[in-house]
């Protein structure tokens, strides 16, 4: 499925972090947003993602059809591995775990309490919890974070797999995924300009 941004700001704190952003990413492929920390790809994300208004702009298509990965994992530390994949296939209408277990090497762990997971674990449980969601468009925010190389491998092979079949994936991340054909979009360009001020208005306080 295609998404298309046009003429996007966004806003952190009441103020525009980013400005002007556009793009059409086609299904099938990946778009990595690199940018410094605090430039906004979390921002951007978020807003993409529909959990926050976007000041101007457009985005399509909405955020019915989007699965978003945070820097929180999004698991419930009293269920087990597989009731927590269970809880989230079932709320989105997907009948079988089982791939997204294999996927994140997760099958041996299935009848463990998701609390008692480790870090890089956690986050394989959580990028699985983003793929039993059935949903065609996947935005990742540093979805590698506490992942060993092997872990980052098997993410990796998840996002070509979820391409191939038709998805489309926006990341941000500052690792080389390997993934053919991804593009890449600076946000550089696009960081807003800051707010002037009324000079009047400061001078009346001092």
């Amino acid at each position: 499925m295609e998404v298309i941004v046009e003429d996007l700001a966004v806003v952190r704190g009441g103020m525009r972090v980013l400005e002007g952003v556009g793009f059409r990413l086609e299904a099938g492929r990946a778009l990595v947003l690199r940018g410094p920390n605090g430039i906004g790809k979390t921002t951007l994300l978020r807003t993409l993602a529909g959990l926050q208004p976007a000041d101007v702009g457009r985005v399509a298509p909405g955020p019915e059809v989007m699965a978003y990965a945070s820097h929180a994992d999004g698991i419930k530390a009293t269920l087990s591995v597989s009731e927590n994949l269970a809880f989230w296939a079932g709320l989105h209408g997907v009948g079988s775990i089982s791939e997204a277990l294999l996927d994140f090497n997760l099958e041996a762990l299935e009848a463990r309490p998701a609390g008692s997971l480790s870090a890089g674990q956690k986050r394989r449980l959580g990028l699985a919890r983003m793929a039993v969601t059935g949903r065609p468009i996947w935005l990742l925010d540093e979805p590698t974070v506490s992942l060993d190389l092997a872990s980052v491998g098997l993410f990796a092979a998840a996002v070509r797999r979820h391409l191939e079949a038709g998805g489309s994936a926006v990341i941000a991340t500052h690792i080389d995924l390997g993934i053919d054909g991804a593009e890449v979009l600076e946000l550089g360009p696009f960081k807003a300009a800051p707010p002037e001020h009324d000079a009047d208005f400061h001078e009346a306080f001092l």
